[in-house]
């Protein structure tokens, strides 16, 4: 008998026995080594659950990278003995995101599983809790694609939690030095410049506008004075973000949203109409993630400090009160330490 992670309500999250699970024809099941905690599990948990039904439960858990166990008789390239990590967002129920499977368990099944797409195979020496990171660091990934950012560029993170560290982390590697880290949080900060952002600060205790106009320097919209940034990042989710971003942005600079909202926010489409800039909005990662294993290797060292707790799967409640803290960033559940 097995354990996993199940939501029964608002704020009603438990470890509940389960039957080791059997793969039909086109599934196989992965023994989990490494799973992170992600927001969004915070969020589904806040809420009750996602696409849970009357009386039932939502299973959560979709950041895994683990060892395939057994393959149905159809699947074909995947042996076992395998190492995996799981594109959730290519398996039919989105595992981990109301469906009837999550990763915060010690067997996974997998449905409709597929090489190369549903599982992307690892190399033999990348560290499980790195290759945990895969999934989280597509999302950065695919927020910094569709910032369109490039070498020179000035660029602004709001919010160093995991997603936010890790577009600092891409920036950087893809030779962007200006990069400014925003969050209120010190250690998050500390993480931002350890990863090569130039500077970071706490927007909060900072005049916003004059501290990018010392660090990006200033232009010019019409008869209005701007900061020098080229393209800002918003995985925040801070309600005033989007209009002090319009008050300040410069000609044709750009916005990438990927923080969730939950409320709507008010926009100065006045003040933006002049400066021709682009807002613009990123999710998931529709096909970064076999990019992030292959760059992994070389990022192992790199993206290690993105991980600033780790937990045996049995102490996950715990876990979980300290991934909802603001000096955490990747809270990792390890499954091969015991508590």
């Amino acid at each position: 008998m097995g354990q996993v992670l199940n939501i029964h309500g608002v704020n009603d999250v438990r470890l509940d026995p389960v039957e080791p699970p059997r793969p039909g024809d086109k599934d196989v099941v992965i023994k989990v080594k490494a799973c992170g905690i992600c927001g969004s599990d915070l969020s589904y948990i806040k809420i009750g659950g996602i696409h849970r039904k009357p009386g039932g439960v939502t299973p959560i858990g979709h950041e895994a990278a683990g060892e395939i166990v057994a393959v149905g008789a159809a699947v074909q390239g995947v042996k076992p003995g395998q190492r995996v990590v799981v594109n959730p967002m290519m398996t039919p129920s989105y595992i981990g995101s109301g469906g009837p499977e999550g990763a915060f368990t010690e067997e996974l099944l997998v449905r409709d599983a597929r090489i190369g797409d549903s599982l992307l195979p690892i190399p033999d020496d990348l560290p499980w809790e790195i290759a945990a990171l895969t999934e989280p660091l597509a999302v950065a990934l695919h927020g910094v694609n569709r910032a369109q950012v490039k070498a020179g560029d000035k660029v602004v993170v709001f919010g160093c939690g995991p997603i936010g560290l890790g577009m600092v982390l891409w920036l950087v590697d893809r030779g962007i030095t200006d990069v400014v880290a925003l969050d209120l949080a010190p250690e998050r900060r500390e993480r931002a410049m350890a990863l090569g952002a130039r500077a970071a600060f706490d927007p909060t205790q900072e005049d916003l506008k004059a501290k990018l106009t010392e660090l990006h320097g200033a232009a010019r919209v019409f008869s209005r004075e701007a900061v020098g940034t080229d393209a800002f990042i918003d995985a925040a989710g801070a309600r005033n973000i989007l209009s002090d971003v319009v008050r300040i942005a410069k000609y044709q600079s750009r916005m990438v949203v990927t923080a969730a909202y939950m409320k709507p926010v008010e926009l100065d489409l006045g003040a933006m109409l002049t400066t021709e800039m682009t807002i613009t909005t990123a999710v998931g990662y529709p096909t970064e993630m076999p990019e992030v294993v292959a760059a992994l290797p070389r990022l192992s060292k790199t993206a290690a400090p993105l991980i600033s707790h780790r937990f045996p799967f049995q102490q996950i409640i715990e876990a979980l009160g300290v991934a909802a803290t603001p000096a955490s960033a990747k809270v990792m559940i390890d499954f091969e330490t015991k508590a």
